[in-house]
């Protein structure tokens, strides 16, 4: 298969991609994978299933086209496709929660700065480095990554960079208890899709609205916040998005805790820890067993405001998970 065919492939995978049939440009990508020998053909259609499996949360077939990925770039001794496929790495290892890898992964291509694409991508890495840093808690550090990312995409007028940016802030700030700053940086994104986003993924205006839906809550508008959250659910259910479907799920079985409906709300947890186990994010998992805690220490004392987790709660917590999740939920890393 040359060029010419490759790139028709491409097309047509990418055509079946945004009409949300996924399985059959799947399908089309890997046949043309498997009988091209066009390496720029190659490297392109490997980016597009990278691409497709972080969308549906398949973290583990990503980070292995990654590498698939980095092999090609490397046959084509080509400094701008190495990097982009160090990106790819980079972002596999950080939804797969491998922040250490992550960080390191982007320091490589931090370091790569004679490339045609440096300046393209490197808003995007400084993106990257700074979700591992959150995941890792290491907040500074975090913060600096995001700022440099969003000075990368207002200097590129990159609209699409900088709402991702804005949402990234709006985890950061809801982390550090920030929630009037929580709130605003997921708006900001929410107003650039409108103001921007009519040819843009609806993943943009899902992961907005997932954002502001997080903040209300923890102001307390738990109205707003189910809007909000309903809002980002429906485009996640219609487009196959797992990841965001448990996000989703995690908000919702919040806010129902916030309202202390507590027999609607550990239904929803069970359902997101399958959805995180299944794709292997294994942060979201301590955030389901945190607000599972949280659920328990409101069941064991329902008079106080939410604490701490005590140690009956956690007695409680630990036999509720043991009946939901196996006695294997202990051994597996989930929490100790």
């Amino acid at each position: 298969m040359g060029q010419d065919q490759s790139k028709q492939q491409i097309e047509k995978g990418l055509q079946l991609y945004q009409s949300n049939q996924t399985e059959k440009a799947l399908q089309v990508w890997m046949r043309m994978l498997e009988k091209s020998t066009d390496l720029v053909g190659r490297f392109r259609v490997l980016g597009c299933l990278v691409t497709a499996h972080s969308e549906m949360g398949r973290y583990k077939d990503m980070l292995k086209f990654a590498v698939v990925q980095i092999d090609t770039a490397r046959e084509l001794e080509d400094a701008d496709c190495l990097m982009e496929s160090y990106l790819n790495l980079a972002r596999s290892n950080e939804k797969l929660c491998e922040f250490q890898k992550t960080i390191s992964y982007c320091k490589t291509c931090l370091n790569m700065q004679g490339t045609r694409v440096g300046h393209q991508l490197n808003g995007q890495v400084s993106l990257s480095m700074g979700n591992a840093f959150l995941g890792l808690s290491l907040f500074q550090k975090a913060l600096d990554c995001f700022e440099k990312a969003l000075r990368y995409a207002h200097n590129n007028d990159d609209k699409m960079l900088e709402c991702r940016v804005c949402c990234s802030l709006g985890n950061f700030y809801s982390q550090v208890k920030d929630y009037e700053k929580a709130l605003f940086f997921p708006c900001k994104a929410a107003e650039l899709v409108n103001d921007y986003g009519k040819g843009w993924s609806l993943k943009y205006r899902a992961m907005s609205q997932y954002h502001m839906a997080v903040a209300y809550r923890k102001l307390g508008h738990l109205g707003d916040s189910m809007e909000c959250c309903e809002e980002s659910m429906k485009i996640a259910l219609q487009h196959g998005d797992r990841p965001l479907q448990a996000l989703c799920l995690l908000c919702f079985a919040d806010i129902h805790r916030s309202r202390r409906d507590l027999e609607t709300a550990l239904p929803r947890y069970d359902s997101a820890m399958s959805i995180m186990t299944e794709i292997g994010n294994r942060l979201g998992q301590v955030y389901v067993l945190l607000g599972l805690a949280k659920c328990w220490v409101t069941k064991k004392e329902p008079e106080k405001e939410e604490r701490g987790v005590g140690s009956d709660a956690r007695v409680a917590l630990c036999t509720y998970l043991t009946g939901r999740y196996g006695a294997g939920t202990q051994g597996d890393g989930v929490y100790r």
